[in-house]
């Protein structure tokens, strides 16, 4: 049939429009299939961020290298892309890293501190996408492995921490057993040993009769109850008695009250509000260690002829606040040195307020003796101590 030029007009017209949407659906095509490969990218990157990072064999700067690798393969331009990773002292480049006017940073954070930084540069110039170069998505990309590698730091830091509190831990408990061992083998050891040849000595032919006879026993049941005091004194280090069957209000005034009696230090003890209140034992031995640390760096360090231990429950925490009036410390001074909190017993006290959930603070001044405040948070008062 013959067709009109109309007809073939509106024929041509048609194949035009098929073939402009046949375009466009080409170039959303190539468009889509580019954005899911610059997806599948960022998962890989995301992916294998998060399996170097389980490799516990890996150092920390290693991991930092490989990461630093898998965001440069990661970008829209990979063969002409470089990173550099600052972070926690560490600077570390991928090998063909130079600065160049084409890149990109974000910081990398732990809450406000400021740890370094992460940034990928283009070596040559690219198209101008939607910042500068790079795309909107690498920006996002960018922004969540510093957060990842912030995570990883935390996780360093929180490791590193553990070491060292395993490393204190295993000296305490061996300095423990060997003031223990000291104890039983110089003084008990000994006294003990003598006691029994002055005994047997009293077996013996020519041993005192009489009068002399009843004071050397009387000799012998001094030092012997000496000896049963040296054995209670180190029980009662190792774990307080009646602590369960006591409480802790009560076992803490009886310790304040012997400690002034051998020490010659006098101890104010006042507690206030704790009726009613019910701590599990490890918040209790924790919070007898601590008064007990106190007291003992008072005795070792303050100079001090008088304390005041107070334990007072202000819902939803007990403070307790051990003050002396002893010969006390620039703290600015020394800041450092008490940052650390290795000097002096603070080291102890501070890391179980933090098991226990709680804080500690220092206040003092030379010539004006210290105050230890610390809060730590309880949740049960059902019960009497």
């Amino acid at each position: 049939m013959r067709r009109t030029k109309a007809q073939l007009i509106e024929e041509l017209g048609k194949l035009r429009e098929s073939e402009a949407r046949a375009a466009v659906l080409d170039l959303e095509h190539v468009r889509v299939l580019r954005a899911l490969r610059e997806r599948v990218k960022e998962l890989n990157c995301l992916y294998g961020i998060s399996r170097v990072a389980q490799n516990r064999d890996l150092p920390l700067e290693e991991i930092i290298r490989q990461v630093g690798e898998l965001v440069c393969a990661s970008w829209q331009y990979p063969e002409i892309s470089c990173a550099r990773i600052r972070m926690d002292g560490l600077d570390i480049t991928t090998r063909n890293y130079r600065q160049t006017p084409w890149g990109q940073k974000s910081p990398i954070l732990i809450r406000e501190e400021h740890l370094g930084e992460i940034e990928v540069r283009y070596l040559e110039a690219r198209p101008k996408c939607d910042e500068g170069p790079f795309l909107r998505e690498e920006r996002h990309l960018l922004d969540a492995v510093a957060e990842k590698l912030a995570r990883l730091a935390q996780a360093a830091r929180t490791e590193a921490q553990m070491r060292v509190l395993s490393r204190e831990l295993i000296k305490a408990q061996e300095k423990e057993r060997l003031r223990i061992a000291t104890e039983l083998h110089d003084h008990l050891a000994q006294d003990l040993a003598t006691l029994k040849m002055d005994l047997g000595g009293l077996m013996e032919p020519q041993a005192p009769t009489g009068h002399e006879l009843k004071l050397c026993l009387a000799g012998l049941s001094e030092r012997l109850s000496g000896a049963i005091t040296d054995i209670r004194d180190l029980a009662y280090d190792l774990l307080p008695p009646g602590l369960e069957d006591l409480g802790l209000v009560r076992t803490l005034a009886r310790y304040c009250a012997e400690f002034s009696t051998r020490c010659r230090i006098a101890v104010d003890f006042f507690a206030d509000g704790m009726e009613g209140l019910r701590l599990d034992f490890e918040a209790q031995i924790n919070i007898y260690r601590i008064v007990q640390e106190a007291l003992t760096n008072v005795r070792k360090h303050a100079r001090a002829d008088q304390v005041t231990v107070r334990i007072i429950l202000s819902h939803p925490n007990v403070i307790l606040r051990i003050e002396d009036n002893g010969q006390g410390v620039d703290l600015e001074e020394r800041q450092e040195e008490f940052r650390d909190a290795k000097r002096m017993g603070l080291w102890g006290m501070r890391e179980r307020a933090r098991l226990l959930g709680g804080t500690i603070s220092l206040r003092s001044r030379p010539g004006r003796g210290m105050l230890i405040h610390i809060e730590i948070p309880v949740e049960n008062r059902n019960h009497g101590l």
